[in-house]
């Protein structure tokens, strides 16, 4: 078996482990987790990025990185690239292989999720992995083998349409998915109330059967349940793997299914809460540099 250094690229850190598969059995070993730069800079990250390589240094056989935002020839951007400050357009490849001579490969960190949720899916061939957090993505695996699209955006199903009528999206569109269903929706609108909260305390309430509450975390289950009719629709999608900090929320995918039950059978795929936890994106990662060819 080979040693991956995966490398997971988030908002907020950045995490790296040595990752070896064998079927699904995975052992991340020697897992190191720092901050991503605050009002971060090119030079920032590239400084981070490289105390991990040097740390690793002779330990690893590949490298596989999974990044927030979109990579597209190597270069880090997003569809609202505001989103990732100044490290828009980073070029990320660049930054990591200059530091060593072995094989480099680069993806979405939702979709590196995906990867590492469809390894525990012996008995279907098409799936997906939502997660439900401070935005909305996924990835999304047909014929057992992980779907990009030509520029790296496959799986961005945040940004589908939820509501032609609803808020402004970051990408620019009107009424995303991630617009109405993310956990920064749902800050948005609870910060407008009488008794305004965060979306942790929005969660408390629903639990405890406030009305405002309940409408709010059902405004955003029913998005996501649309999402996954679109996708059981479209791409014959067996089984989805629902995550994120909203979409593993007590309750929170009860009422998803819910929805979900409303629809003709056809529209209903399988809907089990997303396994891995802060490995996914390390895992999914090893995963994605073992079978993309």
């Amino acid at each position: 078996m080979t040693a991956c250094l995966a490398i997971d690229v988030g908002g907020t850190k950045i995490a790296a482990a040595l990752v070896t598969l064998d079927g699904k059995e995975t052992k991340v070993e020697q897992r190191v987790q720092i901050h991503t730069p605050q009002n971060p800079s090119a030079d920032a990250l590239d400084s981070a990025l490289t105390e991990i390589l040097t740390k690793f240094e002779g330990l690893f056989d590949r490298v596989s990185v999974a990044s927030t935002g979109i990579i597209q020839n190597g270069i880090l951007t997003a569809l609202n690239p505001k989103n990732l400050g100044n490290l828009a357009f980073f070029p990320l490849e660049e930054s990591i292989v200059k530091h060593t001579d072995k094989p480099v490969t680069l993806l979405n960190d939702a979709q590196a999720a995906g990867c590492a949720e469809f390894l525990r899916q012996d008995d279907i061939d098409n799936f997906a992995f939502i997660t439900v957090s401070t935005g909305v993505g996924g990835g999304v695996i047909l014929n057992r083998k992980l779907f990009t699209g030509t520029n790296g955006i496959a799986g961005h199903i945040g940004h589908s349409l939820a509501d032609p009528n609803g808020e402004l999206c970051g990408c620019g569109r009107v009424g995303c998915v991630e617009a109405v269903a993310a956990g920064r929706a749902i800050a948005r609108d609870a910060a407008k109330w009488d008794d305004p909260c965060d979306p942790p305390e929005v969660f408390n309430r629903f639990r405890a059967g406030d009305k405002q509450a309940s409408e709010l975390v059902d405004k955003s289950a029913k998005a996501i349940a649309n999402l996954i009719a679109d996708l059981k629709i479209s791409f014959d999608i067996q089984r989805i793997a629902l995550g994120g900090s909203v979409g593993l929320a007590e309750g929170y995918k009860d009422r998803v299914e819910h929805f979900l039950s409303l629809m003709p059978e056809i529209y209903r795929p399988d809907v089990v809460p997303a396994y891995y936890a802060q490995d996914a994106g390390l895992i999914g990662a090893a995963w994605w540099a073992d079978n993309q060819n």
